[in-house]
């Protein structure tokens, strides 16, 4: 690999943190730092909390009425899940574009039409699904770590003797996203006309978080036969406190098998590198024949089909 791409590669790298830095430097300071959530930050006393809650309705992706898009709807929800604010649209074209630009370096790099063929889906299409995946695995588990917090919140403010709304509405004004603005745009539905349950199902399908579905089932049960909903809340907080223990108990078991799984990925890509910028010539020599080609692609194969493995042996469902 010449050098001069290398140099190219790590003042991309720079350029990207530069931006980032000069982004967090610009957005957290000023009059929001202090609101706590994206749904108090947009809003304005001369909006009403209905254009707030189609302003982030729209953001989301989401019909003005709530709904997930029925255009590719698997698609749609996983970006609604994902918590991100651009759209379908926006996302298909910046999908197109990455996978235009990566297909025209990988052309302008080997001159070899197949690559190029296969580097056109990866980028436009394997690679924003695998990252898309990884952002609403993150917001879930940063969903998850919140909600004990919120139902506590939520108990409290039944104690002090507020209806069931208000007290789920305080969610939305005391903590910080991504708990905060769900329960504000789940608070704004029923406050113009939506039932407790149907916007906590729609919150529901809006986070795809695991632990929801008992939230709105104990919340359900106790709108249509009553009850005690602190005591029962109380007995979720407990359960759902319990679950993430559980899973940090498995995580920290798990720990060798992932961390053998990242060095045995990491190390031939790695081994790859060194060899490359030590002697040039040492793959030079072969890099033009086909079957180096197919040497390649069965070894990334094989090593997909080692990860998936080592994947299924470290996952637990409970």
């Amino acid at each position: 690999m010449p050098e001069i791409y290398i140099f190219y590669a790590f003042a991309g790298f720079a350029a990207i943190f530069v931006a980032e830095a000069v982004y967090l430097l610009a957005t957290e300071g000023g009059a929001d730092k202090g609101k706590v959530n994206r749904r108090m930050r947009i809003s304005d006393p001369e909006k009403s909390r209905q254009e707030v809650m189609v302003t982030l309705r729209r953001e989301r992706g989401l019909t003005a009425s709530g709904d997930i898009s029925e255009r590719l709807a698997w698609l749609s929800r996983l970006i609604v899940q994902c918590g991100i604010t651009i759209g379908l649209p926006k996302l298909m074209a910046i999908c197109a574009a990455t996978g235009v630009i990566i297909a025209g370096l990988t052309f302008n790099l080997t001159h070899d039409l197949l690559k190029t063929a296969i580097a056109l889906p990866t980028g436009g299409i394997f690679v924003p699904l695998l990252v898309l995946r990884h952002m609403r695995k993150r917001r879930q588990d940063r969903f998850s770590l919140q909600f004990p917090e919120a139902i506590e919140l939520i108990i409290r403010s039944l104690k002090a003797g507020h209806p069931v709304p208000v007290a789920m509405s305080m969610v939305a004004r005391e903590m910080s996203d991504p708990i905060g603005t769900e329960f504000g745009l789940m608070a704004d539905e029923v406050t113009y006309g939506s039932d407790l349950v149907t916007a906590l199902t729609n919150m529901q399908q809006r986070v795809g978080q695991e632990d929801m579905p008992l939230f709105v089932t104990a919340v359900s049960i106790q709108s249509s036969t009553g009850g005690n909903l602190r005591e029962i809340l109380q007995g979720l907080t407990d359960v759902i406190r319990q679950r993430i223990k559980m899973r940090r108990k498995i995580r920290s078991i798990s720990a060798e098998g992932r961390i053998s799984a990242i060095f045995l990925t990491a190390m031939p890509v790695a081994l790859f590198l060194v060899l490359n910028l030590i002697s040039p010539h040492y793959y030079g020599d072969v890099w033009g024949k086909p079957m180096t080609t197919y040497g390649i692609m069965g070894a990334l194969a094989w090593l997909g089909v080692g990860n998936l493995m080592m994947k299924k042996m470290i996952s637990f469902k409970f």
